[in-house]
């Protein structure tokens, strides 16, 4: 029978005790993305204050060949965040009762009653909207310790990272909203009604409009000239004694006019979405510096995300452990490198019209050498972020390492489509000899190039020709 949620933190807890006591050594494995960086970095600094031998380190993916490489680690225990579902008999194989997965994406029946795999949907909590893996990894540090609430914090930005702000107004519901919460009881994190603009804190407010993507406003997206005309126009003061102004700035009567303005804009252009995503609740951290990219939730986010996707992941959990030095300087430029990388991929998506093929229900992107294999998911979310595509399944592909391609999957706004794309995902990859997951609205999979023919047309069925609530065929 499954053990309650207190029953496996518990678990955790006499596990990592007996670990410290007998003075075992602890290996910490990651997923590269914002909430990996979080919730890798949450599990380890609750082990370095419990006294525990530990060592961190992050994978893109987790396969076979991550599972066998711990058949040669010397370390004892092994924690897996952000990562792990499906994997648990593998793992039972290879390291016996010597680990434990904290996790949030959805699992298979056999998972369920694995006390090793500790994951919210075995609980009744949906991993998709209501915590991530830097949340499951802040209760398992609460466990430890009630002393590390501090760390609710992180938990934030992690679950702002996995764009689990899906409540009325980009609220957060269940765990998450306790947690938030907990981070506000405490003054770690001050939650408010404001403008969803990209650099809240540190950009100009040309360059916060402009560099804003999701959503994904036609004409004004990555377009400077046009947002800075468009704030001209609506008559608010952009300039301060020479300096720019940025969005955390404005006063209500100034973000009214700014709405005002983006509106006459988009008029006919899926307004109402568009600002139904712009206004909403903002996540700041009153303790990182003024003008610092850490004081707003979703730009602290976007940088872990960087991080990751360009290879510089200690960078992103350093930050996170509290490294505020020479290491935030190079946050700060690894996150305007990434945003500049991320505009040319879709500025060639955008060019290169026949690598993206539309039905009624979906959208094909064929990234092939032009995005890579790391940023699929930030590409096929930006994509699926523009309002022209509200309402649709984007699929994104691209070629992945030895011989492979990597597929990410995900749901517009507005999306009605009953599909899971977790299933859809990983029944196709499993077909296929591939490997395959994540969440209902937001999943990926992975399989030798020699099958993508067999996979265009699983998809094709399953996804392309359906308007409706099918499972995987």
């Amino acid at each position: 029978m499954t053990k309650s949620l207190d029953e496996s933190l518990s678990f955790f807890k006499d596990k990592v005790t007996d670990c410290i006591r007998s003075k075992k050594s602890i290996f910490v494995t990651t997923h590269i993305d914002c909430d990996g960086l979080t919730s890798g970095s949450i599990i380890t600094k609750a082990l370095i204050r419990a006294g525990a031998n530990c060592t961190v380190r992050t994978s893109k993916e987790f396969s076979k060949n991550v599972v066998d490489s711990f058949k040669t680690d010397s370390r004892d225990f092994h924690i897996v965040t952000d990562l792990g579902g499906g994997f648990g008999k593998d793992l039972n194989e290879t390291l016996g009762d010597n680990w434990i997965v904290l996790d949030h994406h959805q699992i298979p029946d056999e998972e369920i009653e694995n006390p090793n795999v500790i994951n919210a949907w075995k609980y009744g909590i949906d991993g998709g909207l209501e915590i991530c893996a830097g949340g499951m990894a802040y209760l398992a540090s609460m466990a430890l310790d009630e002393k590390n609430s501090d760390l609710s914090s992180i938990a934030v930005v992690s679950a702002l990272g996995d764009r689990q702000d899906q409540g009325e107004r980009k609220s957060f519901t269940g765990k998450n909203f306790e947690i938030a919460n907990t981070a506000k009881e405490q003054g770690l994190v001050e939650i408010d009604l404001d403008l969803l603009l990209v650099g809240r804190e540190t950009r100009p407010l040309p360059d916060a409009l402009a560099f804003t993507s999701q959503p994904f406003i036609e004409g004004l997206t990555w377009n400077r000239d046009a947002c800075l005309s468009l704030l001209n126009s609506s008559g608010i003061q952009l300039k301060d004694e020479g300096r720019w102004r940025v969005p955390a700035e404005l006063d209500e009567e100034e973000k009214r006019q700014v709405i005002e303005s983006i509106t006459k804009f988009t008029a006919g252009k899926n307004a109402t979405e568009i600002m139904s995503e712009l206004i909403g609740y903002t996540y700041t951290f009153p303790r990182e510096d003024k003008r610092s990219f850490l004081r707003d939730g979703r730009e602290f986010s976007t940088m872990l995300n960087s991080c990751g996707r360009i290879n510089r992941s200690g960078v992103g959990m350093a930050i996170c452990m509290g490294d505020r030095n020479k290491i935030l300087r190079e946050g700060e430029t690894i996150l305007t490198d990434y945003r500049k990388m991320i505009r040319e991929y879709m500025n060639i998506l955008s060019n290169e019209r026949w690598r993206i093929s539309e039905s009624e229900t979906c959208v094909m992107v064929n990234g092939e050498d032009i995005v890579p294999e790391t940023m699929t998911g930030t590409i096929s979310s930006l994509i699926a972020g523009s309002p022209k595509n509200s309402g649709k399944i984007v699929i994104l592909r691209t070629k992945g390492e030895e011989n492979t391609i990597k597929f990410s999957s995900r749901k517009s706004f507005g999306c009605k489509s009953d599909i899971n794309l977790s299933d859809l995902m990983r029944a196709g990859a499993e077909k296929f000899d591939g490997i395959g997951g994540g969440h209902d609205a937001a999943a990926g999979a992975k399989i030798t190039k020699d099958k993508l023919d067999e996979f265009l047309n699983y998809l094709e069925v399953n996804v392309v020709n359906v308007s409706s609530a099918d499972s995987p065929q």
